[in-house]
């Protein structure tokens, strides 16, 4: 698992939930530090020096990260120079055949929810691995591990591979795997309720097809050869994303998967618009899975029954 690592020492929320992933897993870390490359490339003195105090200043965030992991994970330290930091991470994530890439939120978001800058951003519509991103401030206990793993799901075919694949890798890790809907329905610009009802018998529609839809997919994870030791649904309900998620219940431990968006490349990621506002509203970290990832973990565990 790849950790992208700040020069200026701000990463603790990923350092913190890298560590979480690679013991639940029982996997090892890669503390990665980016230090950008001129382009068009200089020789000049000036561009020299200023690099080596660049790979100095990364070298000592490593150090500083690397004190930071408990001991009984195992982590080693990289430097890597690139055009830009996404570009860096991407490479030595597959260099590494690294199955997460793990980065932190946008220090301009709103405490406790996860903010997309431009590192994250890019990799969120990029990443041909699975990508965990941290709630801002977020913290774990040293020796935590997954709890439980919450699944995004909206009721469609491709909604019910994202089930199977969560199961597949929530069963090895030994957590449980919950459903996890949400409907959100603005109030409206008016206090009459004229036409509210037609609202809401809309949504208790949609509601009594997701369920019944979740108990399909269940099914379907009930007959995999590894089933993880508890399985639940659970449907948020708000006027607006963030009450709709904080309708739902969280626990220490648990992180939220959402595949990316059927729009975008098979093998990367891609987050349409109502997995960008469910990521951006989550109070646990995320984990996004790109589109093929999906279809080969769901694929693993058919094969297995």
């Amino acid at each position: 698992m790849v950790v992208g690592v700040s020069p200026d020492r701000r990463g603790r929320p990923a350092l913190h939930l890298g560590a979480l992933l690679a013991r639940s897993a029982e996997d090892d870390l890669v503390l990665c530090t980016i230090v950008p490359t001129p382009w068009p490339p200089s020789p000049a003195k000036v561009d020299a020096e200023y690099r080596v105090e660049l790979e100095r200043v990364a070298a000592e965030a490593l150090d500083a990260a690397h004190a930071r992991i408990p001991a009984d994970i195992a982590a080693t330290t990289l430097v890597r120079s690139a055009r830009s930091v996404p570009a860096g991470l991407l490479e030595v994530a597959e260099e590494r055949d690294a199955r997460f890439l793990v980065v932190g939120s946008s220090s301009a978001g709103v405490f406790g929810r996860i903010a997309l800058g431009s590192i994250s951003s890019r990799l969120m519509h990029s990443s041909p691995v699975l990508v965990a991103l941290p709630p801002r401030g977020y913290r774990c206990a040293p020796h935590a591990r997954v709890t439980r793993v919450t699944a995004a799901y909206g009721g469609s075919e491709s909604s019910e591979d994202i089930v199977v694949a969560a199961a597949e890798v929530t069963a090895r890790l030994g957590a449980t795997l919950r459903l996890a809907s949400f409907a959100v329905r603005a109030r409206p610009p008016y206090t009459s309720g004229v036409g509210t009802e037609a609202d809401r018998s809309m949504i208790d529609q949609w509601v009594e097809e997701v369920e019944a839809a979740g108990r399909a997919a269940l099914d379907r994870v009930r007959d995999l050869a590894a089933v993880p030791p508890r399985l639940e649904t659970v449907i948020g309900y708000g006027e607006s994303w963030d009450e709709a998620l904080e309708d739902v219940e969280w626990q220490d431990g648990e992180v939220l998967a959402i595949g990316s968006s059927a729009v975008g490349p098979v093998a990367r990621v891609f987050l349409g618009s109502r997995a960008s506002k469910i990521v951006r509203n989550s109070p646990v970290p995320v984990v996004v899975v790109p589109r093929g990832t999906v279809a080969e973990l769901a694929g693993r565990a058919g094969r297995a029954v």
